[in-house]
């Protein structure tokens, strides 16, 4: 390639040119006839941070692609931004004070839910060991979405590159024409910088909430394939500094809300895969405008990482919301709502025997909850989508209407079936719910009993046929 040392103090020009050989002077033109000036881009860049992506792109192209996200760069880059500000090991006082927080909240919770213990064990856990759980399921999540905007990135940048880039180009570290010999064309090398790209995002969505997180659930899924529940006790006792409450009350408190999301996602068999199917409907039914995709992909600053998490938000790449999409978030906020506001009454009826901050935790923690905090806003970056449950406090009321009326059987038998969660019509009057649910299971019962008459008269006749064949020395066939 042709030296030309006018842009030797460039990296984002640099890594072009060694992707794209001969043909980078044409593309750079290109981009620039464009109004994408590359020498725009570098001037406040971070070395390290260049360097770390240099050997990302690097890396994501000379190996076989990991699916819409890669998984590998999502690994590494969690696990760097989970120990950036500092991820020490925890004393064996730490943990036994977890484990015996989340043990005495499995005792606490029998007293006020028929819902019995996860089968599980108690875990206390670093920030760098709920990276390495809850990684594969953050990975899932973000797949969907991650593949339609690889979809649309090759769509729209693979006609800026010139026919036969595979010819001649390098990466750092490997020979000319690597490319080519990994049979790739340039769609498929900008699926992998997207897949790549989004291995970044993943990765510093899961290491930055791992510095907020207190165990498993904070989020409102459920992000472990087991039943364990799980502490950390560094963000715990970083949460409870600077609080009236003692650090001992705060942690007893945290452990309540853990256990009880985790008995609810271990024994309401089908609620873990009905989040997850809601959240996965929507984000496979996430459309992107290509028009502006086109105009604004020029204007983003590849080389800066904060400009590529932001280009990975909804707004930039134009998702549309069909209205199907808009039922689809309306379910997911209110099943959220349902689990929050479940574990809320639950939570606050078991700790307040025994913990004289319950009432203003219960409140902080609400609070934080409906306004979104680290984990609502990942997410909406990763998926395009919130999961703030704004209604908690309407679907706690429902569940303490519930426990009023007909004690903790009640309560708790909203989960008996999916069929039978309450709507966001039941949220707007949780006072009259009990009725209409009433009414629907005297229908449900109508729809049973002739079901039963019809297949009941059916067998009886099958039965007597068999028997008629039976005394006749016959099978019951015509043999006419």
């Amino acid at each position: 390639m042709t030296e030309n040392p006018s842009h030797g103090d460039q990296p984002w020009e640099e890594m072009l040119r060694s992707m794209l050989g001969d043909g980078a002077d044409e593309v750079l033109a290109e981009m620039r006839a464009r109004g994408f000036d590359p020498s725009t881009m570098s001037g406040a860049q971070d070395p390290m941070m260049m360097q770390f992506a240099l050997s990302q792109v690097q890396r994501m192209l000379a190996e076989p692609g990991t699916g819409p996200v890669n998984s590998d760069v999502a690994h590494d880059v969690a696990r760097q931004v989970a120990v950036a500000e500092g991820d020490p090991s925890l004393t064996g006082g730490q943990a036994k004070a977890a484990t015996d927080a989340l043990s005495v909240a499995e005792l606490w919770l029998d007293a006020v839910t028929d819902l019995p213990p996860s089968v599980g064990t108690a875990r206390a856990w670093s920030r760098s060991e709920w990276v390495e759980a809850t990684l594969p399921a953050w990975n899932k999540l973000a797949a969907p979405v991650a593949a339609s905007v690889a979809d649309a990135l090759a769509t729209v940048l693979a006609d800026q590159l010139p026919d036969g880039v595979d010819d001649g180009v390098a990466m750092p570290g490997m020979p000319a024409g690597a490319l080519a010999g990994l049979g790739m064309d340039p769609a498929q090398m900008m699926r992998r910088l997207g897949s790549a790209v989004f291995g970044m995002q993943v990765g510093q969505a899961a290491g930055t909430l791992s510095r907020e997180v207190f165990g498993a659930t904070d989020i409102g899924l459920p992000l472990l394939d087991d039943a364990h529940t799980v502490l950390l006790p560094t963000n715990v006792d970083g949460f409870a500094q600077g609080l009236d409450a003692p650090q001992e009350e705060v942690r007893l408190f945290l452990a309540l809300r853990e256990a009880a999301h985790t008995r609810l996602f271990t024994h309401v068999t089908w609620l873990r895969g009905h989040l997850l199917g809601i959240v996965e409907q929507y984000a496979r039914g996430i459309t992107i405008d290509l028009d502006v995709l086109e105009s604004q992909v020029r204007d983003i600053d590849m080389s800066d990482p904060d400009a590529l998490r932001g280009a990975l938000s909804g707004g930039v790449f134009g998702l549309q919301n069909t209205e199907e999409q808009k039922a689809v978030l309306l379910r997911l906020e209110t099943t959220l709502a349902l689990v929050e506001g479940w574990v809320d009454e639950v939570t606050a009826a078991a700790a307040l025997p025994h913990l004289p901050h319950s009432v203003a935790l219960r409140e902080m923690i609400r609070r934080r909850r409906a306004a979104g905090g680290p984990a609502e806003h990942t997410f909406a970056t990763l998926v395009g989508l919130e999961l703030r449950p704004r209604r908690s406090r309407d679907a706690a009321r429902l569940f303490q209407i519930l426990m009023n009326d007909g004690g903790q059987a009640a309560r708790d038998s909203v989960w008996d079936h999916p069929d039978l969660l309450p709507v966001t019509g039941d949220l707007d009057d949780p006072a009259g719910y009990p009725a209409r649910r009433a009414s629907t299971a005297e229908e449900h019962a109508d729809v049973d009993a002739a079901l039963r008459e019809i297949f009941g008269d059916e067998a009886d006749a099958a039965g007597e046929d068999g028997r008629s064949g039976e005394a006749d020395g016959s099978d019951g066939a015509d043999k006419s």
